[in-house]
């Protein structure tokens, strides 16, 4: 990883109605060091973030110009400090009509990985702490918060400007309780077209079960679990799940099974690129439900082996207890037998 180019600008609208406090940081070409640790971690926390949104960039530049300043950039047209200007005179703009209180950094961030360059618009949030001053009296003070990322973007540049561009080369975070900025965040952002990712997970599921049952059952559940293990290291990843490379992690002997299964059977191209929610997709390995005072959960493989559903009598006979879970019972029993 490598920045190539970032620049902060700081944001405070504590007075709806009156125009926001901005202060913009220097445009910093390779900055390194700290920033590049302050990034890395802004990174995992968008990759682990669940329920992000896919989509593209609006048309209309006019309202949402941020897809063609940063297309000038891009192509040398404007340099990055004129780029993150007129983004920072619109987030102002933005905030200066907002009815909601606000406070924070808009940081820009340029990347260059391995094999691709990335762009990251991202709101960075603070947290209270406490320090002893030099006359070692309590001072509160504002830190940047490393635990929470609630509103942010990721443009996959290869994506947009190939010579094929992509469907959906935006990924967004928006959070739920961002109310009013997490809308302005997305007009400054320009994105639209999102994703339904619910279709899409159960389009994935779909397809991985129909799959599945065309093997062996001893070789059903490894169908599953692989699937499940392929989803589960593409949201660590912050990537989609690619037809063509889950056929190949399905099976490295016939790659080309699971796809041509998926195209003849689903109708789903061979270069389908699916954005399931990694959390639902867990259904392929574990049952759990819960309610009425109930919570039961356990893996798929457990069925007909440690645990048995009776359809007749709406009944489950679980064996082979958990450890944990039997002494919990016997002293449930012994204590209940004492009264």
């Amino acid at each position: 990883m490598a920045i190539k180019q970032l620049r902060t600008l700081f944001a405070s609208q504590m007075q709806p109605g009156q125009p926001a406090r901005v202060k913009a940081g220097a445009a910093l070409a390779e900055p390194g060091g700290d920033y590049e640790a302050l990034h890395k971690q802004m990174k995992r926390l968008f990759n682990a973030k669940p329920g992000k949104k896919y989509g593209r960039f609006s048309e209309d530049i006019g309202e949402q110009p941020f897809s063609a300043w940063l297309k000038d950039y891009l192509a040398d047209r404007q340099s990055f400090a004129s780029l993150t200007e007129r983004v920072f005179g619109q987030w102002q703009e933005l905030l200066n009509a907002s009815q909601e209180e606000h406070q924070g950094h808009l940081m820009l961030v340029h990347e260059a990985l391995a094999d691709s360059d990335v762009v990251y618009l991202l709101i960075l949030e603070s947290d209270s702490a406490l320090r002893f001053d030099q006359d070692q009296a309590l001072d509160a003070t504002d830190v940047l918060s490393l635990s929470r990322l609630n509103l942010a973007l990721r443009v996959e540049l290869d994506d947009w400007l190939g010579d094929t561009p992509a469907q959906n080369y935006l990924t967004l975070v928006h959070a739920r309780g961002t109310g009013e900025i997490g809308e302005l965040f997305i007009k400054l952002a320009g994105f639209t077209n999102q994703v339904d990712v619910e279709k899409e997970t159960l389009t994935f599921l779909d397809a991985v079960e129909a799959f599945a049952k065309t093997s062996e059952p001893e070789d059903a559940g490894k169908v599953r679990h692989r699937a499940y293990e392929f989803c589960k290291e593409q949201h660590a990843l912050g990537e989609p799940v690619a037809l063509e490379a889950l056929s190949g992690y399905l099976d490295e002997d016939r790659p080309e099974r699971f796809k041509q299964f998926a195209a003849q059977h689903q109708e789903l191209p061979e270069d389908t690129v699916l954005h399931p929610d990694h959390r639902k997709v867990k259904k392929l390995v574990r049952i759990a439900g819960s309610g009425g005072g109930m919570s039961v959960s356990f893996s798929s493989d457990l069925v007909n082996q440690a645990i048995y559903y009776d359809r007749d009598k709406d009944a489950l006979t679980i064996t082979r207890l958990p450890k944990a879970l039997r002494e919990q019972l016997q002293r449930y029993l012994e204590t209940r037998d004492s009264e």
